[in-house]
């Protein structure tokens, strides 16, 4: 366990089984969340295939992005490299890392989508497709970025190993963002 002093502690698995068991239970009430969006959003993914085929990419990067930084930042607090402030250059560049990450792969995946779109004949047009992934990726990015750090830096000031906590809170709750988000750009963007 990790103390606000700095200290590595000794590695304990009781204590690790304590802290984790209650918020996994409650990050698993929060992701019910995203499965009750999806199945509000039937009809649209049974109308437009295509969305439907771009969710679990969408859900499972915001969530990979957060797991990154989360990491990262965990990294150096163990190291005592960190205290996140804001003048710090490279936390900087690990955000712009992140932003320039989540523009690429959500590019791509719009890319992709529309290429099965136009072999299998249930596409949308490629700006459509753009607009839905970066508009809904990049949001996502910015939540996972959010969590992470506010994640990593409570559990760091509680004395819990960030190690534990972050990448479990971040993913779960990134993916609810993710699906609402992803849903909720996808309908203003298609007009329903």
């Amino acid at each position: 366990m990790i103390t606000p002093q700095g200290s590595l502690g000794t590695w304990d698995a009781k204590q690790i089984v304590l802290n984790m068991f209650p918020l996994l239970i409650v990050l698993s009430i929060i992701v019910l969340a995203a499965g009750i969006t999806l199945e509000d959003a039937e009809e649209m993914l049974n109308e437009y295939g295509i969305l439907a085929v771009m969710v679990p990419t969408m859900v499972d990067m915001g969530g990979n992005l957060g797991a990154i930084l989360s990491s990262r930042l965990s990294t150096r607090f163990h190291l005592g490299t960190t205290e996140l402030n804001p003048r710090d250059r490279v936390l900087w560049e690990n955000v712009a890392a992140i932003l320039a990450l989540a523009f690429s792969i959500f590019t791509a995946l719009a890319v992709g989508a529309y290429a099965l779109g136009v072999i299998f004949g249930f596409g949308l047009p490629l700006s459509t497709l753009l607009v839905i992934s970066l508009v809904s990726g990049m949001s996502v990015a910015v939540i996972a970025i959010i969590f992470s750090f506010v994640t990593t830096y409570v559990s760091y000031r509680l004395g819990i190993d960030p190690d534990d906590t972050t990448i479990p809170v971040v993913t779960n709750v990134v993916d609810v963002c993710g699906m609402i988000i992803f849903i909720g750009v996808s309908a203003l963007v298609l007009g329903l």
